[in-house]
């Protein structure tokens, strides 16, 4: 994971701002993420615990299966809300050739039983987002469902960083003044 538990949305944006293409290898491991999600839950004290698993393909990868990590995740009380985003029918995807990257139309494959299945063990629900404005819907529908107050304790440490630079700039200016009427004074 990336970016830890946190209410601070400015990190989490400053963290998305560093993702870049092939940061790893290509594949879904839905098993892996959602077992990865419950491992950082598990701890917590809050009342609801809740995973959102945005997945726009079918598991190819990873160790864990997709339904096993949907057990663990129900043994922790973790409820998941599974959505499969992507287009119906082919959308275009970055392939890697000899001329560079190009984009090549390839069929959208979304396991949505399985993802279903995930959502029924662990008290979840699915939802399928086609497009940007479907995603917004989507995550606007898990507010309404998820509603959890959270006290946030929010501390800030300030030091007062002037007197230094004070000090350092009265201390040019003395030695502008004593130069001025000693070494480098100017006869008229």
């Amino acid at each position: 994971t990336m970016t830890p538990l946190t209410t601070d949305m400015r990190t989490v944006i400053n963290q998305f701002k560093s993702i870049k293409l092939g940061l790893i290898e290509d594949g879904t491991a839905i098993g892996v993420g959602l077992a990865t999600a419950v491992a950082r839950l598990r701890e917590s004290d809050a009342e609801s615990k809740v995973v959102i698993l945005l997945t726009d393909g079918v598991n190819n990868k990873g160790e864990i299966a997709p339904l096993t990590a949907a057990e663990i995740a129900k043994t922790f009380g973790v409820r998941v809300y599974t959505v499969g985003v992507g287009t119906h029918g082919t959308a275009p995807y970055p392939v890697q050739t000899p001329f560079g990257t190009r984009l090549q139309d390839m069929k959208v494959e979304i396991d949505e039983d399985v993802l279903k299945e995930i959502a029924s063990i662990t008290g979840g629900k699915y939802f399928r987002a086609t497009d940007g404005k479907g995603l917004v819907q989507v995550y606007e529908q898990i507010d309404q469902l998820e509603k959890t107050k959270i006290e946030v304790i929010e501390t800030t440490r300030k030091k007062e960083e002037f007197a230094l630079y004070a000090f350092v700039s009265l201390a040019l200016l003395g030695l502008d003044l004593l130069l001025r009427t000693t070494v480098l004074r100017s006869i008229p």
